[in-house]
C-alpha cells in the first residue's frame, strides 16, 4: 500500500504531480545538453563554446535532483508547498520549517550546479578532431 505523500520540513515538499514535472524537467534538461554537445563536436566549436553545456546540464541536474529529492527548490525558496493538483500551492507559515526548506533549496542547487560544472568541464577538456 502507497503511503501518502505529506509535507516535511527541509524534506519533501511536492507531490508525485509536481515530481513527474520536475523528472519531466531533468530530461528536457538531458536532451538538450546531448544535442548541444553533439552539435559542438561534430561542428568542431572550440571548447570554450562547449562550456555554454553547463545551462542545459543544470537544468537537467537540478529536475533530477528535484525529483529524487521530492523536492522543490522554487517552492523551497518561497516557503511553498505542494501535494495537490498542479498550481495549488500552500504557504509554510512556521519560520523553521521555512528555513529547513530553504537549506534544502540551496543544497539542491549547488548540487545542480556541481553537476554541470562537471559535465561542462568533461565538454570543454575533450579533444576535437
Amino acid at each position: 500500500m502507497p503511503q501518502e505523500a505529506v509535507y516535511q520540513p527541509g524534506v519533501c515538499n511536492i507531490g508525485p504531480a509536481e515530481i513527474r514535472r520536475r523528472r519531466q524537467g531533468g530530461c528536457i534538461g538531458l536532451v538538450v545538453s546531448v544535442l548541444y554537445l553533439a552539435v559542438a563536436f561534430a561542428l568542431g566549436w572550440s571548447a570554450p563554446w562547449r562550456l555554454l553545456v553547463v545551462l542545459p546540464a543544470m537544468l537537467g541536474a537540478s529536475g533530477f535532483l528535484q525529483g529524487a529529492f521530492h523536492f522543490c527548490v522554487n517552492f523551497g525558496s518561497r516557503g511553498l508547498y505542494n501535494f495537490g493538483a498542479r498550481g495549488t500551492q500552500e504557504s509554510v507559515h512556521e519560520a523553521e520549517f521555512r528555513r529547513k526548506d530553504q537549506r534544502t533549496a540551496v543544497l539542491i542547487g549547488l548540487l545542480s550546479l556541481a553537476i554541470a560544472v562537471v559535465v561542462a568541464l568533461m565538454a570543454f577538456f575533450i579533444p576535437v578532431g
